[in-house]
């Protein structure tokens, strides 16, 4: 499903995104690695087991990235020009291998973009729960998003 244009979105609007993705130990060594993240918080097994999680914790730089791609398809998806910034980022609950990540978003903010004509930016609230509906991130993202074709 393609995204929406600027003019599409409005304040209030909720999105309850339909894809999930269970996350799997590859995926978060696969980013870790990818990233030089040595941390043996994340790769190393053993060492995990002697921390308060007992396992390796899923990266939050992989779980931010996972929980806004859910919402690519039902908002952004070939509209958007950019991502402008996240903020006010937050990770209340770990995330583990095994967990299975769904998100929803809320637009909190649309205006025109004031140096870019036929375009505006739309800031959303993303947030990421896991198979518990326990609440894994929240963030808001700015988007630089396309106005309609005229």
């Amino acid at each position: 499903m393609p995204g929406l244009y600027f003019e599409e979105f409005y304040v209030g609007q909720k999105f309850v995104h339909a894809v999930r993705r269970t996350v799997t130990d590859m995926d978060n060594i696969l980013f870790t690695a990818l990233t030089h993240n040595p941390a043996a918080v994340h790769l190393d097994h053993e060492y995990a087991k002697t921390t308060e999680f007992g396992k390796p914790l899923v990266n939050s730089g992989f779980t931010l990235g996972l929980v806004t791609g859910l919402s690519v398809g039902d908002t952004t998806l070939g509209t958007t020009v950019g991502n402008l910034g996240w903020d006010e980022v937050r990770f209340p609950r770990p995330v583990f291998a095994g967990d299975t990540i769904r998100a929803e978003t809320t637009v909190i903010e649309v205006r025109a973009s004031k140096s870019r004509p036929g375009q505006g930016i739309v800031t959303f609230q993303h947030r990421g729960l896991n198979q518990r509906d326990e609440e894994i991130c929240i963030c808001k993202r700015a988007g630089l998003m396309l106005g309609k074709p005229k």
